[in-house]
Parts: structure tokens; C-alpha cells; sequence
């Protein structure tokens, strides 16, 4: 019987705190993880995830029941501090044509909402790149489509005013005038920005944008520095790797990147 008292009380001084830290402090934290993909094929690169591994992974999540939801609906939720559970939200970058090509039936499969960001001056002008007609049937079927710039510039570097609203600005009219759909989410390529892109990202129209890890605000609560998780192949081969990076608390435990 004291053998148990003392198990007892071993047990109950280690529940205790875990069970604070986890209530206040960790639980607050929690925000809802923004997958980010490039690209989609069997090239030996850190950009690229296999059409197996990606339907893997998008399998995974049917199965484990997440709430694959829009990036409109976090963004929406977030601005009437809506809670979330057991939710995520898939992101593309560039608009690679494989993006149409292998990314695009999975989705379609499964019926997950996605948003792919366009490199606007690409899109129809470049082989490896999607052109508009396949732009457009991704908005019939559940995807939508956000800026990324013109020609993929990196934000920072830029410092010219009236070339970074063309960068900005001019990602969203392009869009907007081949598709005949408003444009609502913006990224910044390779996650870079700086508070005056912001403040063009605002005024050109766009309710949130996208980075990486970048930046120094907290638990997602600046909508235009939204931070996203990187999947990978290695995610599928380490079911642990990818459920961590799905827990909502990934980027707590990760180095931030620098704003600029």
C-alpha cells in the first residue's frame, strides 16, 4: 500500500505540470498547419515530392480524419478568432505545370481544398509552368489560386517602389484578368518580406499572406505573415515526421528565419 501511495504521488507531481504547461501554455499556441508543396515528380531535389508520396500523405490525412480546410476558411476563422481542431491547410507554390499534372487528381480524389500561388509571368510562357486554360479548370474544382509575384522576385531586394507594387499588385490584376476570379492570398517567394511589402500586400487587396517560418509574430496572429510547414518525401517514409509537423505546435520548436 505505500509502494502505491508513493507511485501515487510520483505520478500525480508529474501530471500536474505537464498538465499546466499543456493548458496554459502550449495549448494557446496551437495554430492550424499550413502545408507548403513545389513541386510534384521523381527529380532528386528538395523541391520535388513523388505522386506516390503526395497521395501517401494526402491518404494519411483522410484516413486520420483531418479537417483539410480552404486557406479562406482559416483566414476567415482566424479573424473571428474561430477555434480549430484537428485541421490543416495545403498550400502549392510556382504553378508548375506537374503541379496540374500529378498534385491536382490527388486533390481532386480525395476533394481537399488547396491554394496554389502563381508566378504570374509564367503561367503560358513557359514549358514547365501551367498555362491559363489549366489555371482556370483548378478554380471549378476546388482550388484557388494567390499571388507570387510576377517573376518570382525576392521581395527584399527590391527597392524600387513603384516595381514592387508591379510585383505585388500586378501578380493579382494578372490573375484576376485571365481568369475572371478575385485573387485573395498572396506569397512571398522563398518566404522574404519586409513591413513596407506588407503594407502594398494590404492595399493591393489581398486579405492574408504566406511565408515559411519567417518572421517574428507568434501563433499565426499577423494574417500577412502566416507561417507554413514544408512537406517532403521523407515525411512519408517517417509517419512520425509528417504527424509532428501536422500537430499545429511544429514551428514552436523550430529557428526562425529573419524577416529580410
Amino acid at each position: 500500500m505505500k509502494i502505491f501511495k508513493r507511485y501515487l504521488i510520483i505520478l500525480t507531481a508529474i501530471a500536474v505540470p505537464l498538465g499546466a504547461f499543456y493548458i496554459f501554455w502550449l495549448s494557446p499556441r496551437y495554430t492550424v498547419p499550413i502545408l507548403m508543396y513545389h513541386r510534384f515528380g521523381y527529380e532528386k531535389q528538395t523541391l520535388f515530392v513523388t505522386p506516390k508520396n503526395f497521395e501517401r500523405q494526402m491518404k494519411y490525412l483522410k484516413r486520420n480524419n483531418y479537417n483539410v480546410i480552404s486557406l479562406n476558411e482559416l483566414v476567415d476563422g482566424l479573424r473571428a478568432n474561430r477555434r480549430f481542431k484537428h485541421a490543416v491547410v495545403i498550400t502549392i507554390d510556382d504553378g508548375y505545370e506537374d503541379n496540374y499534372k500529378y498534385a491536382y487528381p490527388v486533390l481532386k480524389k480525395y476533394r481537399f481544398p488547396a491554394t496554389i500561388f502563381l508566378i504570374t509571368n509564367f503561367i503560358g510562357n513557359n514549358q514547365d509552368f501551367m498555362n491559363w486554360g489549366q489555371a482556370r479548370e483548378l478554380l471549378n474544382n476546388n482550388v484557388t489560386l494567390g499571388g507570387h509575384t510576377r517573376n518570382h522576385a525576392y521581395i527584399p531586394s527590391i527597392l524600387n517602389d513603384d516595381a514592387l507594387r508591379d510585383e505585388i499588385a500586378g501578380a493579382k490584376k494578372a490573375i484576376e484578368y485571365n481568369t475572371h476570379a478575385p485573387v485573395y492570398y498572396f506569397c512571398y517567394p522563398t518566404g522574404g518580406f519586409t513591413e513596407k511589402a506588407k503594407e502594398i500586400v494590404k492595399k493591393a487587396g489581398y486579405k492574408a499572406a504566406c511565408t515559411t517560418n519567417r518572421g517574428f509574430v507568434d501563433f499565426n496572429k499577423d494574417l500577412y505573415e502566416l507561417k507554413r510547414v514544408k512537406a517532403t518525401n521523407s515525411d512519408t517514409n517517417n509517419p512520425l515526421s509528417f504527424w509532428a509537423k501536422l500537430t499545429g505546435y511544429y514551428n514552436l520548436f523550430r529557428a526562425r528565419k529573419s524577416g529580410s
